[in-house]
């Protein structure tokens, strides 16, 4: 079985993280480019993608989880997915406030669903369109809570640049 209440401790560790950035003031410097694309996002792109994406993926997680066949589900999205970067464009100008709140409950969702999981559930396994072959922890690891503390690590990085 996984390590879930290493999970959630990582994601209590950075719901505080944001919860801090939450109640600062909004930064306008740019991000460091991202790897794969070039990108650079002021504060609001990232908020805007934190809401957006912990129950696209916990959705996506379920959807592995209850699969009947043995071979690996496909599931997820990459980048360049137009409902992602349409939420990100339509949602980057909203209060930092708000889409904290958003997040926020979502990252209470994102808690009871990793305590809810049994062993079973851990071992599911999906298909994703570039990263192959990914069992739930990997998914969890990778999209959820790897995922927060990457762009927590992008607004600490805005705050350290004084942005």
């Amino acid at each position: 079985m996984s390590d879930r209440i290493g999970f959630v401790q990582r994601l209590d560790g950075v719901e505080e993280r944001l919860a801090g950035h939450a109640a600062s003031e909004a930064r306008h410097a740019l991000t460091s480019p991202d790897p794969g694309t070039g990108e650079r996002w002021e504060a609001g792109d990232v908020w805007a993608h934190v809401a957006e994406f912990i129950p696209y993926w916990i959705a996506q997680a379920e959807t592995v989880i209850g699969a009947e066949d043995s071979e690996p589900l496909p599931f997820g999205r990459t980048k360049s997915d137009s409902g992602r970067l349409a939420a990100i464009a339509r949602d980057r100008t909203q209060r930092i406030t708000v889409l904290w709140s958003v997040a926020h409950n979502d990252i209470e969702r994102l808690r009871q669903f990793l305590l809810g999981l049994d062993s079973g559930a851990w071992a599911a396994r999906g298909l994703h369109p570039t990263r192959g072959v990914m069992d739930v922890e990997h998914i969890v690891d990778e999209f959820l809570v790897g995922h927060l503390e990457e762009h927590a690590e992008q607004l600490d990085e805005l705050a350290r640049d004084g942005g």
